[in-house]
């Protein structure tokens, strides 16, 4: 009779911390998703931002584009050709801030890749950059601004802590390679970025490194790779991902 007892007693104890472990599990994980989730609002928020201020400044362009055209109209008229040609001049220069630098293939990812070079050229952080996005990708325009926004803003980062300035560059690689979307990003940087096991560690605080994770759950999701190599002060990041090829 005891030893019944005694086994019941065992059994609810081991029922106990099983479910104890199991909802442990849960509500680690579910936590770690509403940050990771509230970093991701928080990155799409501030990619916004960023797109609006380049498409405001295309707004004011094209709402005084009727008045640049009187002016050169009436410069033409005048024979005023000297004038006319600075007027040229200024606007070609106006024109270059918010002229489309890369052109992917995919508007949301021209949006977030032009914001940040744009981020680069005012920073002084030199670029390399060449992208083509299949039309019909298996990775969702969020999902894949998401990984292109981090990774930019991690090569930024690491590139303004490099005092000399003619040592910084951010090379983007991103297209079609053996079946798989491509993207590859490489920067300069001081310093020897920190492990944790087989992955590298963000130094940049507990946001940079929820959004490494959310960059590597979204390769997971779609069964991809996600390789960090580091040597002589060059760090680079590159991610295969399954795509959907035409038809």
């Amino acid at each position: 009779m005891n030893y019944w007892i005694i086994a019941a007693a065992v059994a609810v104890v081991l029922i106990a911390i099983v479910l104890a472990v199991i909802f442990t599990r849960r509500y680690i994980r579910n936590f770690t998703d509403k940050r990771i989730a509230e970093y991701q609002n928080d990155l799409i928020t501030k990619h916004c931002e960023e797109v609006q201020n380049i498409y405001k400044t295309m707004r004011g362009w094209r709402h005084d584009y009727k008045n640049h055209i009187q002016v050169m109209r009436a410069s033409l008229e005048m024979g005023n050709l000297t004038e006319l040609g600075n007027y040229l001049g200024e606007l070609s220069v106006d024109l270059n801030t918010v002229d489309t630098v890369v052109k992917t293939g995919n508007v949301m990812a021209d949006a977030i890749l032009n914001s940040k070079l744009a981020l680069c050229k005012a920073r002084n952080i030199p670029y390399e950059v060449t992208a083509t996005i299949p039309e019909e990708c298996s990775v969702n325009d969020v999902e894949l601004c998401v990984i292109i926004g981090n990774l930019l803003d991690n090569a930024m980062e690491a590139c303004e802590k490099i005092e000399d300035k003619t040592k910084r560059f951010i090379r983007v690689y991103i297209g079609l390679f053996k079946q798989q979307l491509y993207i590859n990003v490489t920067n300069s940087m001081i310093g020897t970025p920190v492990k944790r096991g087989k992955a590298y560690k963000s130094s940049k605080g507990e946001n940079h490194g929820f959004g490494l994770m959310r960059v590597d759950r979204i390769a997971d999701k779609y069964n991809g790779f996600v390789n960090r190599q580091f040597e002589d002060g060059v760090f680079g990041t590159e991610i295969m991902l399954p795509f959907v090829q035409s038809k």
